[in-house]
């Protein structure tokens, strides 16, 4: 049911993933009016959300069960709506239960439209209380 990459949810985005190599993972897609902000620009939390998964993502896909204890976002360039944008997220170190990443959107022509970074947490599994 993930908002992101949940095949389940109806609403949310159900992106696809590849990893071209560990500790990275790539996706693309084009948002829609609905995820608007001001006009015809896609809403700076969307682009927010869509990183902080890029770096989530590659942290479970390698063995890591992880969540966002700090998320920083740079918004540099209006994404436009209708536009495909390419995600790229990657693993840059780990430290003790602390994993590092980075995450950019580059648009078609390249340009890079955000950037961040995370501080990503390992969690322990939920207890079996049954």
């Amino acid at each position: 049911m993930c908002y992101v990459c949940g095949k389940d949810n109806p609403a949310g985005l159900r992106m696809t993933f590849e990893q071209p190599e560990p500790g990275v993972l790539t996706s693309t897609y084009t948002f829609k009016r609905e995820h608007q902000g001001y006009k015809g620009i896609v809403h700076g939390g969307m682009i927010a959300m869509v990183l902080d998964e890029m770096m989530i993502n590659v942290g479970w896909i390698e063995g890591f069960q992880i969540v966002t204890g700090e998320l920083t976002v740079r918004l540099k360039k209006p994404a436009s709506v209708g536009e495909s944008i390419r995600f790229e997220g990657r693993l840059e170190n780990r430290e003790g239960r602390v994993l590092r990443g980075r995450a950019e959107a580059r648009n078609a022509a390249g340009e890079i439209l955000a950037e961040a970074t995370a501080s990503c947490v390992r969690v322990r599994p939920p207890a079996d209380n049954s």
